[in-house]
């Protein structure tokens, strides 16, 4: 962060609402900043719908109330994740049988919408790709399973050394904001409940993350748009760029 210059980062409060929808057009916003001076632009992560949002296109989804969106974090505590999917079923059938029923935010997120607005999430969804009046390169970087899950491990240790139970006990009173609803937090808040050990709660943590991790392997593995190069070929990777870097306005 300290070499180069990125953007997104630390501009928001936990109590901030914020979407995909928004970052669509933030994001668009800084581009055409960007491209006034520079002929590439790197995006780099991981949240499939974050990257699709600029890459294709989001739907044009109203903003929720953040009241609705309380009640619906608060049913999830309460109830589990078993609640949601009832509740998703009767007012969005549609979109029930399309969603991924162990995504409790993607559950959420429709909800949200549907209480909020009265119809159907469902019914925003259009999935018409919007054309980019710039290219896009897209690169993806792979490690051997095994070595992957031994860095998640060590990262979780460097962070516990580097104060995250500090960090989630001063955030403890927003624990049902859905910003801190993410692996991380939401094992050490179950710790401060006292409903779990310290051990178990860094054991969840590494656990849940190395779950994430495979989920988006499998889900970026579907992008036939995407150049994957092993992430210590930093030779490879340049010339990939080097061959195909202007990715400037059309």
């Amino acid at each position: 962060l300290a070499r180069v210059k990125h953007h997104f980062i630390a501009f928001l409060s936990v109590r901030d609402y914020y979407s995909s929808n928004r970052y669509e057009k933030d994001v668009l916003d800084l581009l055409a900043e960007l491209f006034k001076n520079n002929n590439l632009a790197l995006m780099s992560g991981g949240s499939a719908m974050y990257i699709d949002s600029v890459c294709k296109g989001i739907d044009d989804i109203p903003d929720a109330d953040p009241a609705v969106r309380e009640q619906l974090n608060r049913k999830y505590e309460e109830e589990g994740i078993r609640g949601l999917r009832i509740m998703l079923k009767i007012l969005d059938p549609e979109y029930y049988r399309n969603v991924d029923l162990k995504n409790y935010k993607r559950i959420i997120r429709a909800l949200e919408i549907c209480e909020t607005t009265g119809l159907p999430y469902s019914s925003f969804l259009k999935k018409q790709k919007r054309e980019r009046d710039f290219n896009i390169l897209k690169i993806g970087l792979e490690r051997p399973r095994e070595e992957l899950y031994e860095r998640i491990d060590r990262r979780v240790d460097e962070m516990i050394v580097q104060g995250l139970e500090n960090e989630v006990a001063s955030l403890y009173e927003y624990k049902e904001l859905n910003a801190l609803n993410s692996v991380g937090y939401k094992e050490f808040f179950d710790y401060f409940r006292g409903r779990i050990t310290k051990e178990k709660a860094i054991e969840l943590i590494k656990r849940n993350t190395r779950r994430f991790a495979k989920r988006q392997i499998t889900w970026w593995a579907k992008d036939k748009d995407i150049s994957w190069f092993q992430a210590d070929d930093i030779r490879g990777i340049i010339e990939f760029l080097d061959n195909n870097s202007d990715v400037r306005p059309k």
